[in-house]
């Protein structure tokens, strides 16, 4: 059933964009929509328009495709991402990354808006995720697999591409931005963490925790993609700050961080045209 829903999406994309397809893909997380204006967009496509496309209910994700380029470098954008808490199987996650993976697309960069684990670390920083920890409950890949996609069992040794994140990491000091490096954690969501679930995590070694981006690195790795991930942090764990988390704290401090973040996306991937 999935094939027919990614046929469905391809042809519309299709049938909406008649240019040739970038090979990046870049999702953007919680707060960092606007992004989209730093794009030079040459073709916008709402999600309401692909058949199938899971449609995101969250503020802060628009739910369109943005066709343009970054710097240099063609890039397709998700201006919104889906969540599991928003009650999509984990499976209907697969839909947009395979549906790019046909297209032709064969680097993806994921965004997301996360909590910090360590204080050391507070919101505005900006973590390059070397490794993910999968603690949603759910895998997308779950149920019959698709050999056209990859294998039934496959490695994630390498889950973020080392040349990528060493790119990313020269990005960051030609611009003398502050950036660190971590394992993040997918929950399920929707709440926040609780302290003792903070306390948990540190003792596991994550340093920083959010609702989303293993689903969808797992299926782009999957399929072969190279994937890079970064983590605008936009708060501290429950327990490591006086104040209660909030969505809109989320959003704040990531507007407030959008500068850096903006600057070493487009430094990044306005090198992935070299």
């Amino acid at each position: 059933m999935i094939a027919q829903e990614i046929d469905r999406s391809i042809s519309a994309i299709k049938a909406a964009y008649k240019g040739d397809f970038p090979k990046v893909a870049l999702i953007l997380g919680s707060g960092l929509g606007k992004f989209g204006d730093v794009m030079e967009v040459d073709s916008i496509i709402s999600y309401d328009q692909i058949p199938d496309f899971p449609q995101p209910t969250v503020v802060g994700h628009a739910g369109r495709l943005l066709i343009g380029k970054v710097g240099r470098t063609p890039v397709v954008c998700m201006q919104g991402r889906m969540h599991l808490y928003e009650g999509h199987p984990a499976e209907n996650l697969a839909i947009s990354i395979r549906t790019f993976k046909r297209l032709g697309v064969e680097t993806l960069i994921i965004t997301n808006a996360a909590g910090s684990l360590h204080k050391d670390m507070p919101a505005g920083s900006i973590m390059a995720i070397d490794d993910h920890v999968n603690m949603s409950g759910h895998n997308p890949l779950t149920g019959p697999n698709d050999d056209d996609f990859g294998p039934r069992f496959f490695d994630m040794t390498e889950a973020y591409d080392p040349k990528l994140r060493a790119r990313i990491a020269r990005s960051a000091k030609a611009l003398d931005i502050p950036l660190y490096n971590g394992v993040y954690v997918q929950l399920a969501g929707p709440n926040f963490e609780t302290p003792a679930e903070i306390r948990m995590l540190g003792k596991l070694g994550i340093d920083a925790v959010g609702m989303s981006t293993v689903q969808e690195c797992l299926v782009a790795r999957h399929c072969g993609m190279t994937v890079a991930g970064i983590s605008l942090i936009t708060n501290l764990g429950a327990g490591l700050s006086p104040n209660p988390l909030s969505h809109e704290e989320t959003l704040a401090e990531a507007d407030a961080a959008f500068g850096d973040i903006s600057r070493l996306l487009v430094n990044f991937i306005d090198g992935l045209s070299q």
